[in-house]
């Protein structure tokens, strides 16, 4: 199936490692030119050199804190200078601590905020006009979590505010349907990066069990008895990025084996 990517520009933040490396090496795969980020300047240049070798694509990359405004827009006029215009903006970033209630006071929140949230609205805010500069439309996708449909035991951060993104980006989707301008969630499940050994970890600490013993718990939540694998939750973001998923906005897509138990 041909996804019409084939020339387009997407940005994909946080994107040295995990979900939004395995995305951005499919998006380039497709046809993509990308201008990606990270924190380490090292290893976003790793990713854009392992990228290029394998496509042939463009990358831009340069290292961005999320939680620093102005990085940010140095980053967004860097792409602007280079592809005048983007069509596919991917928002991610790490995920925030661990921890119950009791355990996190209100600066943890508000860092939680900055980094979840905020950092979402001010990349939007900032690419928007070059994804409108094409005339044609476009994609804005931000990688969620399934604690938008069911909360997790101990994360009570992410809990909170990827329901809020979901509810900004379900809002945004219909303020720019006109525009003819898509926007989407895309939650992992349990996927194996280094995000789920961090969680494997902060479980451990709570419950005092052992990694097999936490590693099971969670495999035995997942219908299909298994971890998903990055590249699989990066074919579900290239396609609704892509020519063929446009009639599909204001919606969140869980990559997830089935895990969620929810109707809706």
């Amino acid at each position: 199936m041909d996804l019409g990517l084939n020339g387009k520009v997407a940005i994909v933040m946080a994107a040295s490692r995990g979900l939004g490396r395995a995305s951005a090496l499919l998006l380039a795969e497709e046809g993509c030119d990308l201008a990606i980020c990270s924190r380490r300047q090292s290893e976003i240049d790793n990713t854009a050199a392992a990228i290029r070798s394998k496509t042939g694509r463009r990358v831009l990359a340069r290292s961005v804190d999320v939680n620093q405004p102005a990085q940010l827009e140095a980053f967004v006029d860097a792409v602007a200078k280079e592809y005048k215009s983007v069509d596919i903006l991917v928002n991610n970033s790490g995920g925030p601590p661990a921890g119950t209630f009791d355990a996190l006071d209100a600066a943890a929140f508000e860092s939680a905020t900055n980094l979840l949230l905020l950092s979402v609205i001010r990349t939007t805010k900032l690419v928007l006009p070059l994804i409108r500069s094409t005339g044609r439309g476009g994609r804005i996708l931000t990688i969620t979590s399934t604690s938008t449909r069911e909360v997790i035991a101990n994360l009570m951060l992410s809990n909170s505010l990827r329901a809020a993104v979901a509810g900004w980006s379900k809002t945004l989707a219909r303020e720019l349907a006109g525009e003819g301008i898509l926007v989407n969630c895309v939650a992992p499940g349990t996927i194996g990066t280094e995000r789920i050994d961090e969680l494997v970890k902060a479980a451990m600490t709570r419950t005092g069990k052992s990694e097999e013993e936490v590693r099971a718990g969670m495999l035995g939540r997942i219908p299909l008895g298994r971890f998903g694998r990055p590249e699989e939750f990066a074919a579900a973001v290239a396609f609704l990025a892509s020519d063929r998923a446009s009639f599909i906005s204001g919606t969140t897509l869980y990559v997830d084996g089935a895990m969620m138990a929810g109707v809706t």
